[in-house]
């Protein structure tokens, strides 16, 4: 009879959490009742059958029978192959990080990939809101508009609620529904490049991908050790360490061109904090300005310049002159404004400003 996926999941995580080790795809394979039913013991079989026992406490079998099945089951003669059980396993680890649980990727003495649940990484101390803390954690909860982040944020939530962290009444119910207040802050994700680069950054698992810079006409592969991503003026950015040119760099989610490919490796260099990271973006993308520029603007556009404008002269025809802060990346956000936006000076601006025009009509 096929296992329940509850019950696969359920063993799955309780192996991970009772393993004195890290284990490999092809250990837990042997060790879980419902993987050895479903596609066999695979090579593990000649660990022998006191596999899962072997990795710590009794617990890590809880159905009791997964030694047995290992050597001697329905599995033995199974016809799955390696590629479907490795699909179902992702699926699963997929899952059980959803539902919360912190699953490492490491490296095991003998170089395989292997993953493992710390207890003190999966353990919370109690937690007690206030209800200006109770709303604001709520209102952030309701951010995210990309499906796989809106189940993480109310499964969040809900284990709050059971735990007795959230004060009652903080969140009233409206037709059989949490509501949390009228506003409704939205942070896009539209990328499809978003999701991948997100647990990369959360399991620090190198990426590969092609990048194409705003003035460049084709791609190029990039390889990066991934650290944080960072929403900026509603685009968003991947700061990580590029292994080709052994340093830190800035990468605008929209110029990623084709899939995002997670590497099983350990990063190279030390990840810095989050402050310095977002930093590091708002430099690249021009928050850091060191000088002036002065651009002409058509009239009714190009609010977010007008923002950020220190003087502003009225021209006449429909246009606009503005003296706005210059910073790196001043190029690429002017670039975005097409035909409403014409650059006077400074020189090296203007000379930017149109080779990234030029790349673009180019193709």
């Amino acid at each position: 009879m096929a296992i329940a996926k509850a019950e696969r999941l359920m063993n799955l995580a309780l192996c991970l959490l009772g393993a004195r080790r890290p284990l490999t795809k092809r250990e837990l394979r042997a060790s879980i009742e419902a993987y050895v039913e479903a596609y066999g013991s695979g090579e593990a079989a000649a660990y022998g059958s006191g596999e899962a026992a072997a990795y710590g406490s009794p617990e890590a079998s809880p159905s009791g029978s997964g030694e047995a099945a290992a050597a001697s089951g329905p599995a033995a003669g199974s016809t799955g192959t390696e590629e479907s059980f490795s699909r179902m396993f992702e699926r699963d680890k997929d899952d059980l990080r959803e539902l919360g649980l912190v699953i490492d990727t490491v490296e095991n003495l003998d170089g395989e990939t292997a993953y493992v649940a710390r207890r003190d990484s999966n353990r919370l101390p109690p937690i007690t809101l206030d209800a200006a803390e109770a709303t604001a954690l709520g209102l952030a909860a309701r951010v995210w508009q990309q499906a796989r982040l809106a189940a993480a944020a109310s499964g969040a939530l809900q284990k709050l609620h059971a735990a007795g962290g959230m004060p009652p009444g903080s969140i009233p119910e409206q037709g059989g529904e949490r509501q949390l207040s009228t506003l409704e802050p939205h942070i896009p994700a539209r990328e499809a490049a978003f999701e991948p680069l997100m647990l990369a950054c959360r399991d620090r698992r190198p990426v590969v991908f092609d990048y194409r810079k705003s003035n460049a006409a084709r791609s190029e592969k990039r390889q990066v050790e991934p650290w944080t991503l960072e929403c900026w003026r509603g685009h968003w950015y991947l700061a990580g360490w590029d292994r080709e040119r052994q340093a830190e760099r800035v990468f605008r989610l929209s110029r990623i061109t084709g899939p995002v490919r997670s590497r099983a490796a350990a990063f190279t260099v030390p990840v810095p904090d989050q402050v310095t990271v977002r930093e590091t973006v708002e430099r690249w993308a021009g928050e850091g300005a060191t000088s002036t520029a002065r651009i002409r603007l058509r009239s009714g556009s190009g609010y977010p310049l007008r923002a950020r404008a220190l003087r502003t002269w009225e021209l006449g025809d429909g246009w606009e002159e503005l003296e706005i802060p210059y910073g790196h990346g001043l190029d690429a956000w002017l670039v975005e404004f097409g035909p409403d936006v014409v650059v006077l000076e400074p020189a090296e601006l203007r000379a930017d400003v149109i080779e990234r025009l030029r790349a673009v009509a180019q193709g």
